[in-house]
């Protein structure tokens, strides 16, 4: 058994500690021993604004590049250049040097081909922030950097496009393991390639984390997954904060990144997200035996979960003890749980419907069956 009685007591002593302690603003960062000039290719997404502040608390100096189309008051100077990758215009980056790029948002090969022929030889490392989907058998557990990568079998995948992958989203696994390729031939050994998994936290607009603990905070009776199945993802602000520390170390490499550092149960996960709510919701587990039966789907319905064994019995137990060695740190679950819900109590009344995870009607037609 994955949940223990100690392990429940622990995240719900958590809990009162992140209600009760606001987790520390970047001002009281320490600043970096040398400062790098640093080029963060898109920055206005979810991950991005978290390196931009605080690689700016470390003392770094900044430049974006992205479409412009976001406005974002950032807590000191950033320089900010446009372009559009999706129709290869990158002249903003020519003739120039940085220390280091960091590529969040590519998913297609020809995005980082495009500024690999801009950027190599004009910055000192190149990190690239790919995913742990890019392994082709997800049954196996413990999966360590070396895994073999799903294989890209259409006719080029430089001639995909955002437009193609969108189309088609079983392209994603293979097209960002060919921009690892593609990323390693651009920029060879001053290459990084940090692979996280489900990216969570407050700020996320997929709500597939934030289904949880809001879902719990709204009281009542909840469905809620098999018990002893494992869990893995990364706050946002953990793998952005860790995103520049490698950048100040000079790390290259492959690194998995996810978390947290032991294997965390299904219940442990749910227990977490109650223990920093006040409604009492009542937690009601449905075996993977009894979801099957109803048709319930994994991570679309039930956000975050697959099942634990099979075909998928590694997804959520992958190993990352490599970058945790090399100084990736993970904020306790209570602190992204009960900062998820502030964040989401903070939105417009009409922003605050669930993107993901079950409707009321579906969740209340499966717990009658229970």
């Amino acid at each position: 058994m994955l949940t223990t009685r100690r392990t429940l007591l622990k995240l719900s002593a958590l809990g009162a500690a992140a209600t009760a302690a606001p987790s520390l603003l970047y001002s009281t960062v320490a600043r970096a021993e040398k400062p790098l000039n640093i080029l963060i290719l898109g920055g206005t997404g979810f991950t991005g604004p978290h390196q931009v502040r605080y690689a700016l608390a470390r003392g770094h100096k900044l430049t974006l590049f992205n479409r412009g189309r976001k406005e974002v008051e950032w807590p000191g100077e950033v320089e900010e250049l446009t372009g559009d990758r999706n129709t290869g215009n990158v002249d903003a980056l020519k003739d120039r040097k940085w220390d280091v790029c960091i590529d969040n948002p590519t998913s297609v090969p020809f995005w980082v081909r495009d500024v690999g022929q801009v950027l190599a030889g004009n910055v000192d490392q190149y990190i690239f922030i790919s995913t742990i989907s890019v392994f082709s058998d997800n049954s196996k557990p413990n999966m360590a950097e070396d895994g073999a990568l799903a294989v890209y079998e259409g006719e080029d995948p430089l001639k995909e496009t955002r437009d193609s992958l969108m189309a088609n989203m079983a392209l994603y696994g293979p097209l960002k393991a060919a921009c690892e390729q593609e990323a390693q031939k651009q920029f060879g050994d001053k290459a990084t390639i940090i692979r996280p998994g489900l990216i969570v936290g407050p700020g996320d607009e997929t709500d597939r984390f934030s289904y949880w603990p809001v879902r719990i905070a709204q009281g009542g009776d909840v469905l809620a997954l098999p018990m002893d199945d494992p869990m893995q993802f990364i706050d946002a602000r953990d793998l952005a904060e860790w995103t520049i520390r490698m950048a100040e170390a000079r790390a290259y490499g492959i690194y998995n990144a996810t978390g947290p550092d032991y294997e965390l149960s299904t219940a442990a996960t749910l227990y977490g997200c109650r223990a920093v709510t006040t409604t009492g919701a009542r937690l009601r587990f449905a075996s993977a035996e009894f979801l099957a039966e109803n048709n319930v789907a994994p991570w679309a319905e039930l956000p975050v979960w697959v099942p634990g064994s099979g075909e998928t019995a590694g997804f959520a137990r992958v190993n990352c003890q490599k970058a945790i060695k090399a100084g990736l740190t993970f904020r306790p679950l209570a602190t992204t749980a009960s900062e998820t819900i502030a964040w989401w109590n903070s939105l417009p009344a009409e922003r605050r419907v669930l993107r993901a995870g079950l409707k009321p009607e579906r969740e209340k037609e499966l717990l009658a069956k229970l």
